[in-house]
């Protein structure tokens, strides 16, 4: 019975955590100067905008939307850049689709709204599920590309601790009724009726292994910036390996620094890194400067 309930647990506190989050970004939401829906790939993916300059797309994770992952980030952001942050499929205001729902059609949808706002390429930061749609964008639009922020993410399924990938096996749409995320996606989702599909569907993307491959990897050409919590579920060693890919973990001080960089915040959770705004936001700052 002990062992039952650990992944029901872990559910609980992130769910908690998410709620954190959202209560935390309350009066500091910025108003976009343009929002919509691009029609792309078969699906009508909706969209904010704010500010002006160059463009920042931004990409959220799992079960989220941009008002409960963006928030604190976006009014300061916005200060000197075109922000356009993005909600998947069946996310926040993005209804339902029966289409499949894998890395590769989200990376699509991706392309598909910078298309609609006739944003030719832009530096992309993606948080959890959206720093692996991330990866996928850089590898299949290396044009389109200008920086890369990947936030406690991974191309791989093995990046994750394994305990990780086991809670995701044992994920029910249960443990998610009556859950402030329920609450959240009632309060903007189109078609309410959707909600069990939508978790079921995304119970099963979690679960499903994936592996965008080392050698694609090595080729994204565009600066990355990496940035994950010290105990945030990612493997470490894996992250390490990764930061090779990238041209990383070299003697800098014997040849040149490396163009990616890679940022360990100390005593952070996977959602719990999400909360330390100021910190992100200087390492965003710096690195897209």
């Amino acid at each position: 019975m002990k062992n039952s309930f650990k992944p029901i647990k872990s559910i609980l506190l992130i769910i908690i955590s998410i709620m954190l989050t959202v209560d935390q970004s309350k009066g500091q939401q910025a108003k976009p100067s343009a929002s919509g829906y691009a029609p792309v790939n078969g699906i009508k993916v909706y969209y904010e905008v704010y500010g002006e300059g160059r463009p920042i797309v931004l990409l959220h994770g799992a079960f989220m939307t941009i008002e409960g992952n963006w928030t604190q980030l976006i009014p300061e952001l916005s200060k000197t850049r075109k922000v356009i942050a993005i909600e998947m499929q069946g996310h926040g205001h993005t209804p339902y689709s029966e289409r499949p729902l894998t890395h590769a059609n989200l990376a699509t949808d991706v392309a598909g709204v910078m298309d609609y706002l006739k944003v030719d390429s832009a530096d992309v930061v993606g948080y959890s599920m959206g720093g692996s749609v991330a990866y996928k964008f850089a590898i299949e639009n290396p044009k389109r590309l200008r920086k890369l922020v990947i936030i406690s993410s991974t191309y791989k399924s093995t990046g994750w601790l394994p305990e990780v990938n086991n809670a995701f096996k044992s994920f029910k749409p249960e443990f998610f009724n009556n859950t402030p995320m329920h609450t959240a996606y009632d309060a903007v989702a189109p078609d309410k009726t959707k909600w069990t599909k939508f978790i079921e569907q995304m119970i099963a993307f979690a679960s499903q292994p994936f592996d965008f491959g080392d050698d694609n990897i090595a080729k994204i050409k565009a600066p990355v910036l990496i940035i994950a919590g010290d105990n945030d579920g990612l493997d470490k060693i894996e992250l390490a390996k990764t930061y090779k890919l990238l041209g990383g973990g070299v003697a800098a001080d014997m040849g040149p620094m490396p163009k990616s960089h890679v940022a360990i915040v100390p005593a952070q959770t996977h959602v719990n890194l999400m909360m330390q705004t100021q910190t992100i936001l200087g390492y965003l700052n710096g690195f897209l400067k």
